[in-house]
């Protein structure tokens, strides 16, 4: 290995080259083995550290650098990604069960520091670790369709309680341990702290609201003041003696409302998960020292059980005393048990903060010992915690929802309003507009409304270049040939050419001008990524547009449609809107509708006949006369479920998420991308405002 080495440049690009290639590789193969990509990283940290192929320094410039970045940037996403709309939800019953299940681990673990020989501070720190959860597991719950039990939405409130009390009582520990310890000095901070937190919460949403207000779109600025308001509230807290992830966390949850669910957050997001936080897991698997690692397991193996056992035993106590307190069930209060059990984000990062903190004496907060068991917990609990949330949330009943009083205020194809029903078309492509073109005109019809074909021409700075002169011709030709499709339709069309220097942005304002009731859009063959799949213009129009939004690929005549399946994961007024869109489809060609659900394997079958009765019930109610069946199928592999059902169906309609709530534009699952890749019949992926 020496001689390999040899012939490497000392160049900072060698580590930086190392990383890119371990960050791109290692974490599908272990999430190909059913493990976390994250233990990928720690694992690449440990083999290439030190004690192994020694590819990697920790204490070199840039690997601290990397590694303090992406540690801030861990904290600030927990924040910027914190629900505030769910929290509010449930505000007295999220701090009732976060107080519980942040204040009975951090007894348990520091009666657990005490009982190791261990002081004061490094025994509150130890609690401290094991009082916050990550929800590593809320992906489950969200496939599974119960996000809206009450006892889901407490739990995911209680991190917002969970995370702050763990940061500041690092915060504290951390001040007493580099310090002397007196009540003054502890007053003195504790006061710094409080007008750092109002200073920082309140004085950088100011400042987000009022730049984002003048800045309007300019969304590469609106990218480098997020980062700006990241890296200054970590300065501010090194400042006042606190460790710089307490700031950091804080920065995030006051940019929370300012950025929205965007794509100003989502750039933000993306950056911080592509790059920078894997850097600190590979960082922080640098600084395990494999062989003390493993003689911690063996002489301190009473302690690293310990402090797992009691993790788990005291989430249960905390789940246990909502479960009295609130009058949940045994599966409710399981549940909430498994989605608190993983230790990663906030416990990864103080543990790593709290090792590395020496005071003069060149003591450490918590020792070697501990450090490896917080390894262990992590490990431990983000597969313990998934794996029992998958078995106790299946066994949730399906939150009823109320349809008809939530789409009351929502707009869709099939509500009738005082305007006349409107449908935008963005042509671009004359090889493929006649087919789109035919379904708006099909819709408006039977909709007694109209279609407004738009083309959008690239503006230029001078509005006499030759250049938009041909654009504007050629947008002329497209929506010419437009008019002329739909009048074999016998609908009313009125074209419309946009100058715009963003066509997403123009598509969206023209149809907020025209006050659409839908556009319809169109896109060609899929490639398995979403980036290419549909596109940076049909990802923006979908985040941003007031109306619904209807992305087809039409292989057939619109009039050859007779069969139509509808994959319906819940039942929310979001997925019932994409069934009244193909009721629609339905009533234009005397059509039938099959509404598909998949529930998994080991789902009761009370759940099941519920799902169904209450499906039938809201059919019924809507009076949806084109739907067929509702057909159930149990399996673990829902893709290869729609796409067997798809060989008899004509026209496959899927529900998409629209990404106000986490990133910006067009959710797409694994499950619709599997599916989108193979069909082989037409499909349309329906997206709403109110997702």
């Amino acid at each position: 290995m020496e001689q390999i080495l040899k012939f490497l440049p000392d160049s900072p690009i060698v580590p930086f080259t190392i990383l890119l290639l371990v960050i791109l590789t290692l974490p599908p193969v272990f999430e190909r083995l059913r493990l976390p990509g994250l233990v990928g990283l720690l694992f690449a940290g440990v083999v290439l550290g030190q004690n192994g192929l020694q590819l990697l320094d920790a204490e070199s410039e840039s690997m601290k650098l990397l590694s303090d970045i992406g540690k801030i940037y861990l904290m600030f996403v927990a924040g910027l990604e914190t629900d505030l709309a769910e929290f509010s939800k449930k505000k007295d019953r999220s701090m009732g069960f976060g107080f519980a299940t942040f204040a009975i681990p951090l007894i348990v673990g520091t009666l657990i520091g005490r009982i190791f020989g261990m002081g004061w501070n490094s025994s509150i720190l130890i609690g401290s670790l094991l009082a916050s959860h990550t929800l590593l597991a809320y992906p489950i719950v969200n496939r599974l369709g119960v996000l809206r039990n009450e006892a889901i939405i407490v739990t995911i409130g209680a991190t917002i309680f969970t995370d702050i009390g763990a940061l500041l009582v690092l915060a504290i520990c951390l001040s007493i341990h580099s310090g002397e310890f007196s009540a003054a000095s502890l007053t003195i901070q504790l006061l710094e702290l409080a007008i750092y937190t109002v200073t920082v919460s309140f004085g950088l949403k100011w400042a987000g609201k009022e730049y984002f207000r003048r800045t309007g779109d300019e969304q590469s600025n609106q990218f480098l003041f997020v980062l700006l308001a990241l890296f200054l509230a970590s300065v501010g807290a090194q400042i006042i003696n606190v460790d710089k992830i307490v700031g950091a966390f804080l920065a995030g949850l006051a940019v929370n409302e300012v950025v929205g669910h965007g794509p100003v957050e989502e750039k933000v997001v993306f950056v911080g998960s592509t790059l920078f936080i894997p850097c600190f897991f590979i960082d922080t698997g640098l600084l395990i020292n494999l062989p003390v690692f493993i003689q911690t397991i063996q002489s301190d193996f009473a302690l690293m059980l310990t402090i797992v056992g009691g993790l788990i035993g005291s989430k249960f106590l905390a789940a246990a005393t909502a479960k009295l307190l609130y009058r949940y069930n045994w599966n409710e209060m399981l549940t909430m048990w498994s989605l608190s059990l993983p230790q990663v984000a906030a416990t990864l990062a103080a543990a790593l903060v709290a090792f590395q903190t020496e005071n003069d004496m060149g003591e450490r907060l918590i020792g070697e010992s501990v450090f490896n068991s917080v390894i262990v917990l992590m490990l431990v609990t983000s597969i313990l915690g998934p794996v029992l949330t998958a078995r106790f949330a299946k066994k949730l009943p399906i939150p009823k929802t109320t349809i008809e009083s939530e789409a009351d205020d929502s707009q869709s194809p099939s509500t009738v309003e005082h305007h006349v029903f409107t449908v935008v078309v963005p042509v671009s492509n004359p090889h493929t507009q006649r087919h789109l073109i035919g379904v708006a005109a099909m819709i408006a019809r039977h909709e007694s409304g109209q279609i407004i074909p738009l083309s959008i021409a690239n503006a230029h700075v001078h509005m006499d270049e030759p250049q938009l002169n041909k654009a504007l011709r050629f947008s002329t030709r497209l929506v010419n040939r437009a008019v002329k499709i739909s009048q074999k339709f016998d609908v009313e069309a009125t074209p419309k050419i946009r100058i715009d220097d963003d066509p997403a942005r123009g598509i969206s304002r023209a149809a907020r001008e025209e006050n659409a009731s839908l556009i319809v859009m169109g896109w060609g063959k899929t490639t398995g990524l979403r980036s290419f799949l549909f596109g940076n213009v049909i990802d923006s129009v979908f985040w941003s547009s007031h109306c619904p939004v209807a992305v087809m690929r039409l292989l057939d005549e619109p009039t050859n449609i007779q069969r139509i399946l509808v994959p319906m994961k819940n039942i929310t007024p979001q997925s019932m809107r994409t069934v009244k869109f193909a009721q629609i489809f339905a009533d234009i060609n005397q059509a039938s509708v099959t509404l598909l659900h998949v529930a998994g394997r080991g789902t009761p079958l009370e759940q099941i006949t519920f799902f169904e009765q209450e499906l039938s019930q809201v059919v019924n109610q809507q009076k949806l006369h084109h739907v067929a069946e509702i057909k159930t199928i149990v399996d673990d592999a829902p893709g290869r479920v729609i796409i067997r059902a798809a060989e008899a169906i004509d026209l496959v309609i899927l529900h998409s998420t629209r990404r106000r709530t986490a990133g910006g534009g067009l959710a797409v699952s694994d499950i619709t991308t599997e599916v989108i890749k193979v069909l082989t019949c037409s499909m349309v992926l329906f997206g709403d405002p109110h997702s």
